[in-house]
């Protein structure tokens, strides 16, 4: 966007207040949060930067590491962050036999899951994928939905009305019309991503 690095800030800001009403304490913000309609009446969305799955993590050594389909999760304990696209998948899509957990961050869910508080993370696939690979020793990713079934896709969230969400969208356009995005996904996930398909 032409912002030499000196004018740019990092801030922390907990993911359930990025998309909350009223006025924010950042220009964009980028977390991997997922477009919502619901969401969007209170926030800006840029364009799309990934189009994602959910997924769902497990410990190898447990029978739900085993599980090929979506009637099979059904009788595990499931959880993830409160507030999320997953805990809406969880309770709308798999419909559990017991409640799921709703975590108010993902290391709280993630450290669940080592204590067996719960058999298995709902989460985006490419958080799958670091979860697997650096935060969760000994898991797996037991499958990733159907896009029919569970896509969504990732956007900067700016407050509702940003004179800066057209600035936003128009470097994104850029990136996706050099080949950047794609190359970015192609180098880090497109590789990766063939986590078995659960119907």
């Amino acid at each position: 966007m032409g912002f030499p690095y000196a004018k740019v800030k990092w801030a922390y800001v907990p993911f359930s207040n990025s998309y909350k009403p009223g006025p924010k304490s950042f220009d964009y913000y980028l977390a991997q949060v997922s477009y919502t309609p619901q969401r969007a009446q209170a926030v800006d969305f840029s364009s799309s930067y990934y189009n994602v799955n959910q997924a769902i993590v497990a410990l190898k050594s447990d029978s739900i590491s085993h599980v090929t389909s979506v009637a099979g999760l059904r009788k595990y304990k499931l959880g993830t962050q409160v507030g999320t696209t997953s805990y809406s998948f969880i309770t709308g899509t798999i419909k559990p036999t017991s409640t799921p957990n709703a975590y108010n961050t993902l290391n709280e869910a993630i450290s669940g899951l080592k204590d067996h508080q719960i058999d298995g993370i709902v989460i985006d696939l490419p958080t799958a994928f670091y979860m697997t690979a650096v935060q969760i020793p000994n898991s797996v990713i037991v499958g990733q939905f159907p896009s029919s079934v569970a896509g969504g896709h990732f956007g900067l969230v700016l407050a509702k009305g940003s004179s800066l969400t057209a600035c936003v969208d128009k470097a994104l356009a850029t990136l996706r019309s050099n080949g950047s995005l794609a190359q970015i996904t192609k180098t880090w996930l497109s590789d990766k991503a063939n986590a078995p398909i659960l119907k």
